[in-house]
């Protein structure tokens, strides 16, 4: 029996073995006293386009923790290749470590074939390493560049399915983004209009989604050129307080006072310069 059974062919296609089992943990893991991570919620809003001569990149500038800002400004647009570059939605230090690691690995291939890698490649290496982690890699990516086939525009998900488009969004302010693409894009755009559209729609995904904010970035990619605007455009600009909130001295009283005496001892330091000749 042992023999037939290893000498029996495996069938193709996906396994679900593992399905009940997930379903019974899931049941009984209030009784066991544990309780399921929580799906994590992102927020940004990152798009492309492809016009007449190559691809225009879009991206916010705000990275969020729950319904804290962390961080004001922060860089989506992400160097993959001389030619290639990618905006990154989702976790940011996946989003950032994924896009170095393939920016390594098409250097390595770029130098062994002696040329320029090919935007299809890239698109290939990061979706076959998200497909491998089955979206434990929250990064959604829209990936941009120009090679020896023109410009390029391709949408990958943290799954690792992928969609090559003429206008891509993503992330949680992509609906907003994706309605002012749907009105107004057009082929064979120039690069100034093309470049407005995307600024554009970056506002609309800062102006109706909590999630995005701040600056507006850009990635011109051309053939044997990249103009990498950091800050393209401040949509969202800080207001000017106007209240005065100092208070005379006795409008709110004092329920009680108490002071402590501390027991501090005075020393006295003496510093000596080092000879360093």
């Amino acid at each position: 029996m042992a023999a037939v059974s290893v000498c029996r062919p495996q069938c193709g296609g996906f396994s679900f073995e593992n399905c009940k089992r997930n379903t019974l943990l899931e049941a009984n893991v209030a009784k066991l006293g544990c309780s399921l991570p929580p799906a994590r919620k992102t927020g940004t809003t990152i798009c492309g386009v492809v016009y007449k001569d190559g691809v225009v990149l879009g991206a916010d500038t705000r990275a969020t923790e729950g319904m804290v800002v962390a961080d004001k400004n922060c860089s989506k647009i992400h160097y993959i290749s001389p030619n290639i570059y990618c905006c990154g939605a989702g976790t940011a230090a996946d989003t950032e470590m994924t896009t170095q690691l393939i920016s390594s690995n098409l250097e390595l291939h770029s130098l062994s074939t002696n040329r320029l890698p090919r935007v299809a490649t890239a698109n290939r290496m990061l979706k076959q390493m998200l497909f491998r982690y089955q979206g434990y890699i929250g990064a959604a990516l829209v990936l941009g560049g120009v090679d020896c086939n023109g410009p390029h525009l391709y949408s990958i998900y943290p799954h690792g399915s992928t969609d090559k488009l003429p206008y891509v969004t993503m992330g949680s302010g992509s609906l907003a983004a994706m309605a002012v693409f749907e009105d107004r894009f057009k082929p064979n755009m120039e690069e100034e209009e093309a470049k407005q559209l995307v600024r554009d729609a970056i506002a609309a995904g800062i102006f109706n989604d909590l999630g995005s904010g701040s600056n507006i970035d850009l990635c011109v990619i051309t053939k044997g050129k990249v103009d990498y605007l950091r800050p393209h455009d401040e949509a969202n600009k800080k207001g000017v307080r106007t209240g005065d909130y100092k208070y005379k001295h006795g409008t709110t009283g004092v329920l009680t006072k108490q002071v402590t005496t501390l027991q501090l001892e005075v020393m006295d330091e003496s510093v000596q310069t080092m000879d360093t000749s």
